[in-house]
């Protein structure tokens, strides 16, 4: 007996989430010939959205576990002649447009997300939407996706993750013959930035990239560094100016944090203020800068202490709170990348075909937010084996938000 026989709501509102998976993935578009496929493109994506929540990695394991779960999967899909192969699998994931395919699972995570808040009806949406949304943007290579011999020309790729949500808004493949900046312009044409802070690395801080967000309604808070040696220079100047003067006699809004963790005892400094008069001329080129902040951050392991000093270019006004908490926050697209490799074999997959890489590449991110949204205390990798052998476990994790 499964899930359903004792609870027809349940089953009901389960085949309403399964409609709306069907016209999300409608958009994207077959590259197949017509008249001559043999499995429904709808059909191969939701095979490998579930396979790759239960613990499937690659093409292979995704034919493996359809093979041991068609009866399941069949409740979902059509699989007239039964599970695709590896081959097939790997084929479409290399031809389907990456955007498109993105927009797919990036629409249905949003419809369960509001099926949810229509049935608890507990949020106030007011307040919730007069909140910025926190967003990083940052770098990863899919290190086993190279071809040369020298493992130099490895698929480098752009994401934007909502730190708070735990979401993936959007990747861009770094174009070989472009660079990153070009890739971070590309993404943030596919994100809707309004209401967003976006936080960057030195590399993504470009007066084009500022006036972007500006423009398109969303701020930023940019790292500067030596890549701007003049700002940055002028910023640690002022800094290193008012801590000999005093912070709050120069309007300077500071806070300290102090705690320990992994063995080792952290101590951050956060101090932010307005843009001084005297680099007005020089902050004016970049569209929205408010304000400078600077963040110091003191390690100390094993009796060794490692001090790190970073500084900052705002569009958001001198807020030290909020400040503290971006720059913070910036460093969970570091954690989520350890969890593709560690808990998704990221870096070991030998996908080399650049959609199909772009295509694995995001469905890892995407399941990951499926698995954090997930309160029980195990880890994602236990998550992941449990859903390969728990089809119940499987269906709350696929059509729970």
């Amino acid at each position: 007996m499964n899930s359903f026989d004792s609870c027809p709501a349940m089953e009901t509102a389960m085949l309403s989430q399964i409609d709306v998976f069907h016209d999300c993935f409608d958009q994207v578009e077959d590259p197949r010939v017509p008249g001559r496929t043999t499995h429904p493109l709808n059909s191969i994506l939701f095979l490998v959205v579930a396979a790759t929540i239960a613990d499937a990695d690659g093409p292979e394991e995704i034919e493996c576990f359809g093979n041991e779960r068609l009866d399941w999967l069949s409740r979902f899909a059509d699989f007239p002649h039964g599970i695709p192969s590896h081959d097939t699998i790997g084929r479409v994931l290399s031809l389907i447009k990456p955007e498109q395919f993105q927009q797919a699972l990036l629409d249905w995570h949003t419809q369960l997300c509001q099926q949810y808040r229509d049935a608890e009806d507990k949020l106030d949406r007011d307040e919730e939407q007069s909140l910025p949304i926190h967003v990083a943007i940052d770098g990863k290579t899919a290190r086993g996706s190279y071809t040369n011999a020298e493992k130099s020309n490895a698929i480098h790729f752009v994401s934007a993750w909502a730190s708070k949500h735990g979401v993936t808004l959007g990747q861009t493949e770094v174009d070989s013959k472009t660079n990153e900046i070009t890739a971070i312009d590309e993404l943030l044409d596919f994100i809707d930035v309004r209401g967003t802070i976006i936080t960057l690395d030195a590399i993504g801080a470009q007066k084009s990239i500022a006036e972007k967000i500006h423009r398109n309604g969303g701020d930023y808070i940019f790292a500067i560094k030596d890549n701007h040696p003049k700002l940055a220079n002028a910023i640690r100047e002022h800094f290193e100016l008012v801590h000999e003067e005093g912070l709050k006699a120069n309007g300077v809004k500071s806070k300290k944090t102090v705690g320990k963790k992994s063995g080792r005892q952290e101590e951050r400094f956060y101090a932010v203020c307005p843009i001084p008069p005297e680099m007005k001329a020089m902050t004016d080129l970049w569209a929205g800068a408010t304000s400078i902040g600077q963040a110091i951050t003191q390690t100390e392991r094993n009796g060794e202490c490692h001090v790190e000093v970073r500084y900052f270019l705002l569009s958001r006004p001198a807020r030290v709170g909020e400040f503290a908490i971006s720059v913070r926050s910036h460093w969970s697209v570091e954690s989520m990348h350890w969890v593709l490799d560690v808990v998704f074999h990221d870096d070991a997959s030998r996908i080399r075909t650049k959609n199909a890489t772009a295509n694995f590449t995001f469905i890892r991110r995407y399941v990951t937010t499926l698995l954090k949204q997930d309160t029980t205390k195990r880890s994602l990798k236990q998550k992941r084996k449990k859903a390969g052998w728990n089809t119940d476990f499987l269906e709350k994790l696929m059509f729970s938000a």
